[in-house]
This record gives C-alpha cells, structure tokens and sequence, in this order.
C-alpha cells in the first residue's frame, strides 16, 4: 500500500525520511516536491498551515490517482505543542480525531463551531486499529489532535481550548487540512504529533525542537512498516 506523510517543513519531512535510509527520488507536484522511497511511502513538506497543507495534499492525491497509482493512507505528521500534563516535551501523540478548533464563530456567549452554524465538519476520526497498532509501537498517547491557525501563546487560551476540548492533547497547525484533503478523496488519515513544546505562553528557550525531530524519526523508523502493511479493511 503506499502511504503518503505530509509535514509542514522540510526539516520534519527530513526527520521523517531517516526512517527510509535507501535513495528516495524528488518528484513535483503542483505547488510542492513529493520525496519518493523506494519503500512506497512518499513524503511532503506541504508547507505551514490548513489551507495550504490541504492544498498540497490535494495536489498529492489528485497526481496519483490520475498515474493509476493512489494512495491507501495520508498521515500527517510534524512536531507541536503539547497539552501538559498529558503530553510533556518529548513525547509523542497519535491522533484519534483531528479536530479544527477555530473554524466558526465567537458569540456572546462563547465559541460556535462551524457545524453549530449549519454546516461543514469540524473533526476527522482516524482507523482505530491503525491508531491503536501506531501508538502502542512507538509507545505514544492518544487523543485529539487540534489543529490551529493561530498557535496558541497565552495560558488563557489553552485553558479555553482544554475547557472546549477536554480529551486534546496536542495541537498543530495542519492535521485537519490534510485530513479535509484526504476526505475528500476517501483516503483514510492518521496524525502523529512529537510534542516540542508546551501550549500555553511562548517560550522559545524552553522549545525542544531538536529533542521532538528525534523522537519522530525514530518513531517512523518504527511504524513503517506497519503503516505499509496496514489495511482498511482491518476496521471492517
């Protein structure tokens, strides 16, 4: 099965390619290079953000479909932030839903959800035997991942995100762009998230990005594998 990982930046899709150590190929795509392994998992940096994650993703999909050769998972993966004490620095998230959580509108009495407004969706539920094989081979937490357009840099608005969303454990800036592509090509979606840092006030000094790259190299050393492997028809 190939697999496609989408990342934001390059440095997270080059942490992600030590997994695949023989020579990979650089293929374009609209608006983006797909790094192709000889392993059959191709990797994206398709840049920062849902909309152009989503986008490039899209592109991804719609060139392989067209060349007779689609794609049987998207996962997007990177580092984030992570909602402590559930996610420390260094430890690694595994999404069960991917929740968009500034997608709506503010009220007078609090924050609506796109769907509270009558229409669009705001989450997407990863296989539950993929996330359940996935976490429990690198030894990661599951929960919801939030995805963010603006990263969060104040304690109050963390403990806005964890009064609306109680099981969040991390939060990045892509997964649901990518999960909305994936969608819509009926591929199913999986994000992993190494945590570099915690959501709340920022504070550079204390990031540990080189500490996060590490662990999700190592844990895609792990996972693919299994994610080649993987069939979804293991949740039928």
């Amino acid at each position: 099965m190939r697999v496609l990982v989408a990342t934001a930046v390059p440095a997270e899709r080059d942490a992600v390619a030590r997994a695949f150590p023989t020579a990979a190929e650089d293929v374009p795509v609209p608006g983006a290079v797909l790094r192709r392994t000889a392993a059959g998992c191709d990797l994206l940096a398709a840049g920062v953000g849902p909309a152009r994650a989503a986008a490039s993703v899209s592109a991804a999909l719609t060139a392989a479909a067209l060349d007779g050769t689609p794609y049987g998972l998207v996962v997007s993966a990177g580092i984030g932030g992570g909602f402590l004490p559930g996610a420390p620095l260094g430890s690694l998230v595994v999404a069960d839903e991917i929740t968009v959580a500034d997608l709506g509108a503010e009220t007078a009495d609090g924050f609506l959800p796109v769907t509270e407004l009558g229409f669009g969706t705001v989450t997407h539920r990863s296989p539950e035997s993929l996330v359940r094989v996935v976490s429990e081979a690198i030894g990661a937490r599951t929960g919801t991942v939030l995805t963010v357009s603006t990263v969060t840099g104040t304690a109050a608005r963390a403990d806005g995100l964890r009064a609306l969303h109680p099981r969040a454990l991390a939060e990045g800036m892509e997964g649901f762009g990518v999960a909305e592509a994936a969608a819509a090509h009926e591929v199913p979606v999986l994000e992993i998230r190494a945590i570099s840092n915690p959501v709340g006030p920022r504070d550079r000094a204390a990031w540990r990005i080189g500490d996060a790259l590490a662990a999700l190299a190592e844990a895609f050393g792990k996972i693919a594998p299994l994610m080649e492997s993987w069939s979804q028809h293991d949740d039928q």
